[in-house]
């Protein structure tokens, strides 16, 4: 069912057809050794990815150790272990697997972070981390709970002026107790629960510059506000280097 004029063409299709099936085990041969030569290839670039990553990582580790020493982990021990292996499956990642390992006291062993590292020291670790590697690719929100754990003071304001820092690039959202930390916020929030009817609600409220005074001074002394709390807060915020611009 082809016209004439086709005949050439559907000829020489089939010829090519048939030329392929024949030369079936070469053509077989020929992508093996494609494929060979380009896993030698990505070993090869592998192994260097590998060797680069290795010392990016220790550069990281110990900017990243320093900082948590500065956030009241005074003997806590930070490593990037990495292990390379060439004979996985090819991917565009690399061959290595990456385990970030973390001794939070004095004695201890390192071990994986994913593990042992608790929510307070999970977040400082983080905090550590995004202010050592600040200009590599940002993520676009970071969020921070119970950074504050088993801190205060000088701690504690180190802390709220690493967050701050880190907001220039990202938005931050950050759940604390301390002023010190709150403090250094371009807006802060009131989170509340309450009853009604047997039923409990949350609810989350946008303070404004009076307000907030009065909450952190409320931070700083408990339940009862006084002028010298009030002071202490408008001091606390005054203290904060100057605001970005807002979109």
């Amino acid at each position: 069912r082809v016209t004439p004029e086709a005949l050439a063409e559907v000829r020489e299709a089939i010829r090519s057809r048939c030329d392929s099936l024949r030369d079936a085990e070469g053509a077989l041969e020929r992508v093996r050794a494609s494929q060979e030569l380009a896993l030698a290839g990505w070993r090869e670039a592998a192994s260097r990815l590998g060797d680069s990553r290795r010392v990016a990582a220790a550069r990281l580790a110990a900017n990243t150790q320093e900082l948590m020493s500065s956030l009241g982990m005074a003997t806590g021990r930070f490593e990037i272990v990495l292990d390379t292996d060439l004979e996985r499956a090819p991917s565009e990642s690399g061959a290595d697997s990456i385990e970030l390992e973390v001794s939070a006291n004095a004695g201890q062993p390192l071990r994986p972070l994913r593990k042992v590292a608790s929510g307070g020291e999970l977040s400082r670790v983080s905090l550590a981390l995004q202010v050592a590697a600040k200009g590599q690719r940002p993520a676009p929100t970071l969020v921070f709970d119970e950074v504050d754990t088993g801190i205060g003071g000088a701690v504690a304001e180190i802390v709220g002026r690493q967050l701050h820092e880190l907001a220039a690039r990202s938005q931050v959202l950050c759940v604390t107790h301390l002023p010190q930390v709150a403090a250094q916020a371009d807006h802060q929030f009131v989170a509340a629960k309450s009853t009604h009817a047997n039923a409990t609600m949350a609810s989350i409220e946008s303070l404004d510059p009076k307000a907030r005074e009065a909450e952190i001074a409320r931070m700083l002394g408990g339940l009862s506000v006084g002028a010298e709390s009030l002071a202490h807060a408008r001091q606390m915020l005054r203290r904060v280097p100057a605001r970005r611009s807002q979109s």
